[in-house]
C-alpha cells in the first residue's frame, strides 16, 4: 500500500508527503530525521491520509495536494471538497 499524508507541525503549518510505511515515516519525522521542512517544527501530528494501490497514483495525488493552498488543505482534512 502507498500513502499520501498531511502532517500538522508544531508551528501549525502543514506538510504533505508520500510513504509506503506511514507509522515508520511519522516516527522518522518526529525523531528529526524526516523532511528538512519538519525538522525545526517538531513534533508533528498526522491529520490526514489517503491509501493507494500504486505508487504512481499516490505520487500524482501528493503532487496535487502540494499545489493546494492552506485553506484548501484544511477543507480536505475536514472532509470537505477543496
Amino acid at each position: 500500500m502507498f500513502y499520501v499524508y498531511i502532517l500538522r507541525c508544531n508551528d501549525n503549518t502543514l506538510y504533505t508527503g508520500f510513504t509506503v510505511d506511514l507509522e515508520r515515516r511519522i516516527k522518522t519525522h518526529n525523531k528529526g530525521m524526516g523532511a528538512k521542512y519538519t525538522r525545526g517544527r517538531l513534533p508533528v501530528e498526522l491529520v490526514y491520509k489517503e491509501e493507494y494501490k500504486t505508487k504512481s497514483e499516490a505520487l500524482k495525488r501528493e503532487y496535487t495536494l502540494k499545489k493546494l493552498n492552506r485553506i484548501q488543505k484544511l477543507k480536505i482534512i475536514k472532509g470537505e471538497k477543496a
